[in-house]
């Protein structure tokens, strides 16, 4: 479970604050795959950032129970002079993870070759998606956050990518940003409609997506 007490936090945009979610009181029910919807710039990487704990709230708290990935497609968080191998080794310790298994895991899986025992300044950012991708199915999640990525490099890599994705997913869930409704339709079952600094809540994801296009619609009429 997760669960957001009076929960606010501002953003600062064009010199005024901003709240992108404004006294908020919500559970995100475990067992459900959720998608997280939003018009543009509405706080959805905000909002992972803050579940995922690499953000404070301005007000209000975040009760976690259950182990919560980072958000998949961020890699603000790795350290840049440190190599693949190195980055992967801290996040181990910091995860409780053993550190053996998941260096061979993430070197096998991520691909990246010699560059696995090269800093992190010298990959493209795909190679940075690779290695966060890797880790992130290295270590067993009850959450998986997802921020515009399920899979990158070549075909072959993508389709292995996705099932490792959909087999994690078996045991854990996940709460995913995307701009696809189709990829939001192959992982989510259920979704949040983020709108004006508030959540709310839909069992079926189809209703989800018409209120989000919905309020799309509305934007841009």
């Amino acid at each position: 479970m997760i669960k957001l007490d009076r929960a606010t936090k501002y953003v600062r945009m064009k010199g005024i604050n901003k709240a992108i979610i404004d006294d908020v009181s919500f559970v995100i029910p475990r067992g459900k795959s959720l998608a997280l919807l939003g018009r543009n710039g509405a706080g959805k990487s905000t909002l992972l950032q803050l579940i995922a704990g690499t953000l404070d709230l301005d007000r209000g708290r975040i009760i976690r129970e259950g182990k919560i990935s980072w958000p998949l497609g961020f890699q603000g968080s790795f350290q840049s002079k440190l190599t693949g191998e190195q980055n992967v080794r801290f996040v181990a310790r910091i995860y409780g993870a053993d550190t053996e298994e998941l260096v061979s895991y993430v070197a096998e899986f991520a691909e990246l070759g010699p560059f696995f025992r090269a800093p992190v300044s010298t990959y493209s950012s795909g190679m940075k998606a690779r290695l966060a991708f890797g880790i992130s199915m290295g270590i067993r999640f009850d959450y998986y956050l997802v921020d515009e990525i399920t899979a990158v490099g070549d075909s072959n890599f993508k389709k292995k990518s996705q099932r490792t994705f959909k087999d994690r997913l078996k045991d854990s869930d996940v709460i995913m940003v995307s701009h696809s409704a189709a990829t939001l339709r192959s992982y989510c079952d259920s979704g949040i409609v983020l709108e004006n600094g508030k959540l709310t809540y839909y069992d079926a994801l189809e209703d989800a997506i018409a209120v989000h296009e919905s309020n799309m619609k509305r934007h841009y009429a």
